[in-house]
């Protein structure tokens, strides 16, 4: 069997129901309950009900413009080898046990490379001549060949145009022409409840699985790692009960009018269908940019922070219950203030807590990322800062964000 096939365990129990039920049901000895004359086959459309009939109709419009993306890099081939003269008994006593004095350990040798799926994600077209929007961590490898295959099997190689530093975004391209794509909807209209339909490369394997659910929850902050100790903060990103499953990364998450409204971006570990998504009107800044400029262009003032709540305010003891803290991530590589920066040049530091910016005050409903991603490169802005319980205003001059 080959390795990329999925299984599904039954269990014992149910095994034995099913088998059970075909003896019973193939024993010409057996009773057998007649179907009533009058009993009629249900039509599937009598079953479907309008919410169904919509998302089925949804679901139908926009898979066409959903791809998956497939990871390729040469890796090492690696050989067992073992020493001149290895004799696999001298290990051990005559009595089978490990000998400690002539232990022998065979070696790995790299016998070249050879060209070897890693992984997979998900995408979305958002123009008819190939850009696609997906994670940033789906095309992060480097060194690595991305091939997108579209929802009618056609297989294309793609090339990375851009990824965003400061967002688990970014935009591939592949060469075709007249293909359908996906537009945005409004997300700041989001509200918590509506339907949510998410569709992407469940597992890296299960091409354009649906599945639905709501808008669980607006603004969140989270920190999101990979498993290897490389954490990132995402702010303002949409929580959704939709299944969102590994492979799913870079799939757009659709309203009841097949408009994108997020990102899958990443889900809670151990939860119950906890998952999130980046929001579409930051998604859409990022593909005009692209199609503008053939870059990511945004403003950009370089600090790392966390919103201020009064949970927070109470577990550190702090003064104030709203701003953006300005603290590390948690590698030592996760500076609070990136060298170099506008916020570097303004003097912010670690520990800093920014209360306002032109007068308004940061809090869970307005962001610091979302003030200054309403702002452009170049802009000043006025900063109200608690530094070291002192108040103080700050002015700092707002560059493009690094690519």
């Amino acid at each position: 069997m080959n390795n990329n096939s999925l299984y599904i365990n039954i269990g014992a129990g149910a095994l034995a129901g099913a088998i059970a039920s075909l003896i019973i049901l193939n024993n010409p000895n057996s009773t057998r309950t007649a179907i009533p004359e009058h009993t009629q086959v249900i039509n599937q459309e009598t079953i479907q009900n309008d919410y169904e009939k919509t998302v089925i109709a949804t679901v139908e419009n926009v898979q066409k413009a959903v791809v998956s993306i497939v990871i390729s890099k040469d890796v090492p081939i690696l050989e067992q080898s073992f020493p001149q003269g290895f004799d696999p008994f001298s290990n051990f006593f005559g009595n089978g046990q490990l000998s400690p004095f002539s232990f022998q350990v065979p070696t790995r040798e790299e016998k070249g490379t050879k060209r070897q799926d890693i992984g997979g994600g998900s995408g979305f077209l958002v123009s008819s001549d190939g850009m696609i929007v997906t994670n940033r961590h789906v095309v992060d490898q480097e060194g690595a060949e991305y091939t997108v295959f579209l929802n009618d099997g056609s297989k294309h190689s793609a090339s990375v145009v851009a990824r965003d530093q400061l967002n688990d975004i970014a935009v591939i391209k592949i060469d075709a022409k007249d293909l359908p794509f996906l537009t945005f909807a409004d997300s700041s209209a989001l509200k918590v409840g509506q339907t949510a339909i998410a569709i992407g490369n469940s597992l890296g394997e299960l091409r354009n699985t649906v599945s639905t659910g709501v808008v669980s929850g607006l603004s969140r902050s989270i920190t999101a790692g990979n498993g290897f100790g490389q954490n990132e903060q995402l702010n303002e990103v949409l929580q959704t009960d939709a299944a969102i499953n590994p492979g799913n990364s870079g799939g757009p998450l659709l309203n009841l009018s097949g408009q994108v409204i997020g990102v899958n971006v990443a889900i809670a570990q151990g939860s119950q269908n906890v998952g999130f998504a980046l929001p579409a009107n930051d998604i859409k800044k990022v593909v005009e940019s692209v199609q503008k400029t053939g870059k990511i262009s945004r403003a950009y003032i370089g600090v790392r922070y966390t919103t201020i709540t009064p949970a927070i305010k109470e577990a550190n003891n702090l003064s104030v219950d709203y701003g953006a803290l300005v603290i590390r991530g948690d590698s030592t590589q996760d500076l609070a203030v990136i060298p170099g920066s506008p916020a570097n040049k303004a003097g912010i530091v670690e520990g800093d807590i920014i209360l306002e910016i032109d007068g308004q005050k940061l809090d869970t409903d307005t962001s610091l990322a979302k003030t200054i991603g309403n702002k452009s490169s170049g802009d000043s802005i006025t900063l109200k800062i608690l530094s070291k319980g002192d108040e103080k205003t700050v002015k700092v001059k707002l560059e493009e964000s690094p690519q």
